[in-house]
């Protein structure tokens, strides 16, 4: 009887583990990869790249322009916390970033410094003081070729 009371037992414990670990992709047909990636109560957003500054101009010929390093970092870290408003997370959410920094093409040098300025805005802050633990990586090059920077960040949500 203890044997049957203990397997009942670890049987409901690993019900409960997995229903806490439910794993609900947020994805759409247009992106051959997941936005993000909802484990449990944990948020795995994929990494955000810049949106333009100006839109590309088929009938004149201009590309879009996307900016520095710090302009990009902009828009990165904007994009960051409006993916994470749709899921009902904020920034103080944050628990871990990883920042994946390109050289920009006019000066051939990385600007940790204007990623670092527009990431204080968000993070460390009197209004949200938590900050989350971070690496950064300096690349050689990012997949899409006007890119400076892309940022993935964890969070997790609090009860």
């Amino acid at each position: 009887m203890k044997k049957l009371v203990f397997v009942v037992a670890m049987m409901t414990g690993c019900a409960a583990l997995q229903a806490q670990t439910a794993v609900k992709h947020i994805q759409d047909d247009k992106s051959p990869i997941a936005k993000g990636v909802w484990a449990g109560d944990t948020f795995y957003l994929s990494g955000q790249l810049a949106s333009p500054i100006t839109p590309a101009d088929a009938a004149k010929g201009t590309p879009a322009e996307y900016g520095d390093t710090k302009a990009q970092a902009a828009s990165v870290f904007a994009k960051i916390q409006a993916a994470l408003k749709d899921q009902g997370l904020d920034t103080k959410d944050v628990v871990k970033m990883t920042v994946f920094l390109g050289p920009d093409p006019k000066t051939g040098k990385l600007d940790f410094a204007g990623m670092q300025s527009e990431y204080v805005k968000y993070f460390g802050t009197t209004e949200q003081p938590n900050k989350p633990a971070r690496s950064a990586f300096q690349v050689a090059a990012l997949a899409a070729p006007w890119a400076l920077l892309e940022v993935e960040v964890i969070a997790v949500k609090s009860k």
